[in-house]
């Protein structure tokens, strides 16, 4: 039987960091997970439309809450005159028990960011696109950005076949048990209309990098 583990998680404490970054006791640790949770689904549901959001980090200090936001797009997010970033700070402030700061960083190379490239391969199968296709492209694209590797999944009603099933596709090496190795990860559904939810994973091989 094999045992599945988030290869974030995973390298925690070896060269990867938390999401949320703060410290908590008994009383308070609750409430403040439930706020992070429902931060990161506001700003995730506010671009939901176009895949841009990579990552969102939150820390917390005695009287300030700071999220940052890492978009392949950070024009989409500040919005015009900084009208986009004042409408998010005030959202989530509804949110929030604390003052909140938002920070806004962009990514350079979104081929090597898994969320992005996993979330643009569900948005192509919602398209009715070959997977194979939209397969192959990503995993040429990030190649080509300069990944060591990568390996995509697709699971269920492939191009609406009668039966689910899995393919994937491999490029380079993605050595999952090496914790040296940096590897980004992440998994994103597709709604295909009339065959249900196709599932998909990426992992991308960064190269090793040294423990903290």
């Amino acid at each position: 039987m094999g045992q599945k583990v988030n290869p974030i998680s995973f390298r925690l404490q070896v060269h990867k960091n938390w999401s949320s970054r703060w410290f908590a006791g008994k009383r308070d640790f609750a409430k403040w997970l439930a706020e992070d949770i429902r931060i990161r689904e506001l700003v995730e549901a506010k671009f939901a439309s176009r895949p841009t959001i990579n990552r969102i980090e939150i820390e917390r200090s005695a009287n300030l809450i700071t999220v940052t936001i890492h978009t392949a797009k950070a024009g989409v997010v500040i919005g015009r005159g900084g009208a986009g970033i004042t409408e998010l700070k005030k959202d989530i402030e509804k949110i929030a028990s604390l003052p909140v700061r938002i920070n806004v960083e962009e990514v350079k190379r979104p081929e090597l960011a898994a969320k992005l490239v996993a979330e643009n391969i569900a948005r192509q199968l919602e398209r009715r696109a070959n997977f194979r296709r939209a397969t192959k492209m990503a995993a040429q694209n990030t190649m080509n950005a300069g990944a060591k590797g990568i390996r995509i999944e697709v699971a269920g009603r492939l191009n609406n076949a009668e039966m689910a099933r899995r393919e994937k596709i491999i490029e380079g090496s993605v050595p999952l048990h090496t914790l040296r190795a940096d590897i980004d990860f992440h998994s994103a559904r597709a709604n295909c209309p009339g065959v249900g939810i196709v599932g998909v994973k990426v992992w991308i091989y960064k190269g090793e990098r040294s423990a903290k």
